[in-house]
């Protein structure tokens, strides 16, 4: 695995800062949005329309808290950065420095909010680190997991796509496997969340495996153009605040 150079907090909490007038978050008790997945939802109803059916399929199997760190506006600035550090196709220069904005926004925000969130899904903390895979079906190490690997000390639960699986966009328990887990606490982390089955079936498969819980962080919660003006979505309406998360209100992290 390629060693990543290690930075401090208060380098990487500046490039948070960097970026925070680009982005837009979801707030806690924010109106329009997703009870499950702070995304836009369906007129009236509490949940979108992904997040309904999932729980209609799903049940219980499915994670306990989902939060993201941003939105990733079509067109924006952070669907931008997803998109450049995933591109094979892009050099590796090209690629840096949007990984380490990445980098940032992640770390800080597991080190600032993680407590509220162990907190909704009724844990102590995580006991073990999970990413979604890839639907590219790339070899080797997910890139995820090479962008914050050196910075997290648990242990990894190896999820892998099944063999000769296919991928689709509709929720599937069997779309990946994972050693058993008895007992265990994940930390499933996903780098963008359109639909969420992906990352709704890996929540399924460890907890097929045995896990008691699944708290899963998403980098980029995906929205189109005309779903993010419909919901307020963006910088102005819904900005970004470093001391604010979705489960929590925001004078909480001042204390």
């Amino acid at each position: 695995m390629r060693t990543v150079p290690l930075v401090g907090w208060p380098d990487l909490r500046q490039l948070v800062i960097a970026q925070a007038p680009q982005l837009s978050a979801p707030h806690a008790g924010g109106g329009g949005l997703c009870e499950v997945c702070h995304g836009p939802r369906c007129g009236g109803r509490p949940r979108c329309y992904n997040c309904d059916l999932h729980i209609q399929c799903g049940g219980d199997g499915l994670a306990d808290v989902i939060v993201p760190v941003a939105f990733a506006v079509k067109g924006g600035q952070h669907a931008r950065h997803l998109w450049q550090y995933k591109s094979a196709g892009l050099a590796a220069g090209a690629r840096a420095g949007p990984a380490a904005m990445l980098r940032a926004l992640l770390l800080v925000f597991l080190r600032d909010h993680g407590a509220c969130l162990w907190r909704a899904a009724g844990i102590t903390g995580p006991t073990h680190l999970a990413v979604v895979p890839t639907a590219r079906g790339r070899p080797g190490v997910h890139p995820l997991r090479e962008l914050i690997d050196a910075y997290l000390a648990l242990p990894w639960a190896e999820l892998s796509a099944r063999p000769g699986g296919v991928q689709v966009r509709d929720l599937d328990p069997d779309r990946f496997s994972v050693g058993p887990m008895p007992g265990a606490a994940v930390l499933l982390i996903d780098d963008t969340w359109t639909t969420g089955s992906s990352a709704q079936s890996a929540a399924m498969a460890l907890r097929r495996a045995g896990a008691c819980s699944v708290v899963t962080v998403v980098l980029g919660r995906h929205v189109g153009l005309a779903d993010a003006a419909a919901a307020g979505i963006g910088p102005a309406a819904m900005p970004f605040r470093p001391g604010s998360c979705p489960v929590h209100d925001d004078h909480v992290a001042n204390r």
